[in-house]
């Protein structure tokens, strides 16, 4: 049975339509699934983390090919669908929450054995939640291997880019400086039910084992990222010294020690271009 039967059955079974406010859209799409197993790698020495299953459209794959799933799925309607689907599998364990507010090192701490080498983050993100789900896997430092996600596509286009390139924005370089990014396949919003307004991406961002750049301090780093990307319009010197970084001459002086152009937008600038204001803001 395809995808699209399978939906539109459950659906019709549990008598239940997509939650907007959670920004459902079921996967219906059995080309994009096979990519989005491809592109993560799953197998038997797998700890998968599904975030927002769903149906289980994209878990019922999963199962079949790793070691364990977990899912951490909000929606309380989609509890009894999911048990009741895979009742069968003993790879399968089902969280009832907020992945915001789950504890992650312990779910993975709880989940490791010796069969189990890996761990990888597998979703569909809601669209509306996709950055802080994003942020909140990097920043906590998880030991994972891998985050393969399907988002927006204009996020998607964010996230993959390299710092500094048009599509950048202050993310762009926080995704850089955690992991490897790359695209794996646009996916058309015919793909879901219902479907969204604008079209997708499978992302796959390979996490790095340590940051790409070296800072005396990481914190300062973001902050004077955000700083600059508030203000994006501006020149790097003015966006820095509105932010109140420092003095606008300090900052003339900064930039000029670090040879870089005092006309040149935040928007420019590359990561190791941050981290080298960075630490000359630790330092002085």
């Amino acid at each position: 049975m395809n995808s699209y039967i399978e939906t539109k059955d459950i659906l019709k079974k549990y008598n239940i339509v997509a939650n907007k406010k959670l920004g459902q859209n079921f996967l219906i799409n059995d080309e994009v699934i096979d990519n989005i197993i491809k592109a993560s790698n799953v197998n038997k020495n797998d700890l998968i983390i599904e975030i927002g299953p769903g149906l289980g459209t994209l878990t019922k794959r999963l199962l079949d090919n790793a070691g364990k799933v977990v899912c951490i799925e909000l929606d309380t309607r989609m509890i009894n669908i999911l048990n009741e689907r895979f009742k069968f599998y003993n790879n399968f364990e089902l969280i009832n929450e907020d992945v915001l507010k789950v504890d992650l090192h312990k779910l993975i701490k709880d989940n490791k054995n010796s069969n189990i080498l890996n761990v990888k983050i597998v979703a569909n993100l809601p669209y509306y939640i996709t950055t802080p789900i994003i942020m909140k896997l990097l920043e906590d430092k998880l030991n994972i291997e891998s985050i393969t996600v399907m988002v927006q596509k204009e996020v998607a286009d964010r996230l993959v880019d390299v710092p500094g390139g048009k599509n950048s924005g202050a993310i762009t370089y926080a995704i850089n400086y955690y992991t490897k990014p790359q695209k794996i396949i646009d996916v058309l919003n015919t793909s879901f039910i219902p479907a969204p307004e604008v079209n997708s991406s499978v992302i796959k961002l390979n996490v790095l084992n340590k940051p790409s750049v070296e800072v005396a301090d990481e914190e300062l780093l973001f902050k004077i990222i955000k700083i600059a990307f508030m203000q994006k319009r501006k020149t790097l010197l003015n966006a820095l010294t509105n932010g109140k970084l420092a003095s606008k001459e300090q900052i003339e002086r900064m930039l000029t020690d670090l040879k870089i152009d005092l006309k040149i937008r935040g928007e420019k600038l590359t990561l190791e271009d941050f981290a080298k204001i960075s630490d000359y803001v630790s330092k002085n």
